[in-house]
């Protein structure tokens, strides 16, 4: 198992929150693949819950917002300045969606687009910081975006969070890498950016994907068709583990993906 304690380093994915129409479905469908306990939040929260494994956050579950947004997963950047940070974007060429505003006590956040169109969020934590578990089964273990642009989505995070990307793989699927600016040469990155070559679905500019580990990927999957969810990509072996692509009971993508047991 791996705890996360204190403040996330600027630009890296902190937190994975999902919107949703019936959140008590939404509520049921994760307590039973991942064995989260949903925790409500206060009534000034909105209906948001709290998802914990072994008593730490790991993700959030809240009503879906804004006109003509789909059920989905939003990846958070961490940042020191949530309004500098969303000035940064402007500048680069996203969209601010959703200004900066503070939630509670807890953070500061912003919605925002990339240059292409691809939404994420922004977190300044306060009380929360974000994940408190990651890399284990029923936690995040990877944020990476799918975009119809690479060159440009990459200019666009190298701008605002300073990401320095390797780009490596087939050359007809090149798959880039970002570490944070000032990381070693050798330091772990924290997120990804691709271009499928087949091209994304009709209308979708992309999206950012969490990846949850998964002690058995195949029965995750299972677990998830069981309950009403879809396998976009069926589970397969990688250089990085046994991974499949799911959309969840309302149609929200996300990850699985083998990790060690402990």
């Amino acid at each position: 198992m791996s705890e996360h304690e204190g403040v996330f380093a600027p630009g890296t994915p902190c937190w994975s929150d999902l919107g949703v129409d019936d959140v008590s479905a939404a509520r049921a469908f994760y307590t039973e693949v991942f064995g989260w306990e949903l925790q409500d939040g206060p009534p000034e929260a909105g209906g948001y819950l709290m998802a914990l494994l072994d008593g730490r956050p790991v993700a959030g579950i809240g009503p879906r917002t804004g006109s003509g947004r789909p059920s989905a997963w939003t990846s958070y950047l961490a940042t020191e300045d949530a309004d500098a940070t969303a000035a940064a974007v402007t500048h680069a060429g996203g969209s601010v969606l959703t200004p900066p505003f503070d939630v509670m006590d807890v953070g500061r956040m912003a919605i925002a687009t990339d240059t292409t169109g691809v939404v994420f969020g922004l977190w300044q934590g306060y009380a929360h910081q974000g994940y408190g578990r990651v890399n284990e089964a029923g936690a995040a273990c990877w944020n990476e975006t799918h975009t119809t642009d690479a060159e440009s989505s990459r200019a666009f995070y190298a701008a605002v969070f300073g990401y320095r990307f390797e780009v490596f793989g087939d050359p007809s699927e090149p798959y880039a890498i970002a570490k944070l600016p000032d990381a070693d040469a050798d330091a772990d990155p924290v997120a990804g950016v691709f271009a499928p070559p087949t091209g994304l679905p009709d209308g979708v500019p992309g999206y950012w994907i969490t990846w949850y580990g998964a002690r058995d990927t195949d029965a995750t999957v299972a677990a998830v068709l069981e309950r009403g969810g879809t396998a976009l990509m069926e589970p397969s072996d990688s250089p990085f583990g046994r991974s499949a692509l799911v959309l969840g009971a309302q149609g929200e993508l996300f990850g699985v993906i083998a990790v060690p047991s402990p």
